[in-house]
């Protein structure tokens, strides 16, 4: 099997925890996930396994049902989880621990952590994070659902879109402008809201170009109510709360790259090596070995940045340049990367249905999402 050479790992627990993540992967994910596919979402059953083994909240506290280690082990998790080649699974499974939940960990009150986190943590309940709307993607200043407040709490108004888990899901994290006279990232609160809330709509699943195995939705607010206590950490916080958990997203999405680039070579020299041409197999011409072996470089260069900056992350240090240069940097070495491997499978990678096929259409969309690589350039010049 290709490995990268393992990074040293403080915590030795996590040595552990990539053992068993990639046995579960292995017997559980893997053989499922075709027909996951055809279905559009994974079954709950599968966040509930997660959560049984403890790898669902990990990071968490663990008065609360969580296993209070550091960033590497998200790092992990996502390794693990895109090695299966279903980016979708991934990304349904990574939103739940790292993007979504992770915000009440970080910002609740103890009565919020103390009611959403153990259920979360043991899968029972899925996380969802929903701050994208029609008009307002990488730019989170301009999002524009409104919440306002009323005797009790608040009335929620407006819509998101390409909400991940939004049909499966039971914990939504809402962005909504509290403040309407505030401009650009001031006055955007978080609240916690539950399913089956009224004056919540959820649309059935969107379609998509990959990631096929993850639910994705539209969602719609309509003086949708929710009391005073669904506030999450302190008014008009929210947009810096989001900001912050960027930083998190895009380290798991290093972590979903280093992932998905193993398993894409391994597919790749696999086939290379059986292949027969002009008298000998694929792997034997030097330009085919060259091609691997540089796509190989890059990401492995992208796997140690990742690690860098997990090891930033867990000291306490400002990581905005770092984590900026990671997503952009990762999202475009994944595409080198799977379609040099497409290449070199040549007619059978372009089936639907074949691993490698289905990793392009995959690893398309991290280039744009967690923060599109323009705007994540942006960040980095803007820091240099």
């Amino acid at each position: 099997m290709f490995e990268f050479a393992e990074p040293a790992l403080p915590e030795g627990d996590l040595t552990l925890v990539r053992a068993q993540l990639r046995r579960y992967v292995d017997e559980r994910i893997s053989p499922a996930g075709l027909s996951w596919e055809e279905a559009g979402e994974i079954p709950r059953e599968i966040f509930r396994e997660m959560g049984a083994l403890g790898f669902l909240g990990m990071r968490h506290p663990t008065e609360h049902g969580g296993g209070g280690m550091g960033a590497l082990s998200s790092v992990i998790l996502a390794e693990e989880l895109s090695r299966s080649s279903f980016g979708g699974v991934a990304s349904a499974l990574t939103v739940h621990s790292d993007m979504s939940i992770s915000h009440i960990a970080h910002r609740g009150n103890e009565q919020q952590k103390a009611r959403y986190l153990p259920p979360a943590c043991a899968g029972e309940k899925v996380g969802v994070i929903c701050v994208t709307e029609p008009h307002a993607g990488s730019d989170v200043a301009g999002l524009k659902a409104r919440a306002t407040r009323v005797d009790g709490g608040w009335l929620i108004n407006g819509s998101k879109t390409f909400i991940t888990n939004g049909v499966l899901g039971d914990i939504y994290i809402v962005a909504a402008r509290t403040d309407p006279d505030a401009g650009g990232a001031r006055g955007i609160s978080l609240f916690i809201v539950e399913r089956g809330t009224q004056g919540l709509s959820v649309s059935g699943k969107l379609r998509k170009h990959g990631w096929l195995s993850s639910d994705t939705a539209e969602l719609f607010f309509q003086d949708m109510f929710v009391p005073e206590d669904a506030l999450l950490g302190e008014e008009g916080r929210g947009f810096y709360y989001i900001m912050g958990t960027f930083q998190n997203e895009r380290l798991v999405i290093g972590g979903l790259v280093s992932g998905a680039c193993a398993k894409a070579i391994q597919l790749t020299l696999d086939y290379l090596r059986q292949r027969k041409a002009f008298g000998k197999s694929l792997w034997d011409q030097p330009v085919v070995r060259n091609k691997m072996a540089w796509v190989a470089a890059k990401a492995a260069s992208v796997r140690a940045l990742t690690y860098q900056c997990a090891t930033m992350i867990d000291e306490g240090q400002d990581v905005v340049r770092e984590v900026s240069m990671l997503k952009a940097l990762a999202g475009e070495t994944l595409q080198e990367v799977v379609h040099t491997c497409l290449q070199l499978h040549g007619g059978i990678g372009y089936m639907s249905g074949t691993p490698i096929e289905r990793m392009v259409r995959d690893a398309r969309i991290l280039t744009i999402g967690g923060g599109a690589t323009e705007v994540m350039l942006e960040e980095v010049a803007k820091r240099m």
